[in-house]
């Protein structure tokens, strides 16, 4: 188990966030400090991960539309 904390904003991350492993389900509460299993932790950071990556992705595709 690890402990973790899921930022808690307006919008996008103000609610609860679900995630599932190995046939069991977990709903983690933003902005309070939790233990989940080390699995859970991974799927949220290559989740965040991945947003981050997208977004930039976004972006160079806007630059590029802007050139075109």
């Amino acid at each position: 188990m690890v402990k973790i904390k899921l930022f808690k904003g307006a919008g996008k991350y103000a609610g609860d966030v679900f995630v599932g492993l190995n046939g069991n389900t977990y709903l983690i509460k933003r902005g309070v400090e939790v233990e989940v299993p080390v699995g859970v932790a991974e799927i949220l950071e290559h989740s965040a991960q991945q947003d981050a990556l997208t977004a930039q992705k976004q972006e160079e595709l806007a630059e590029h539309a802007q050139h075109i």
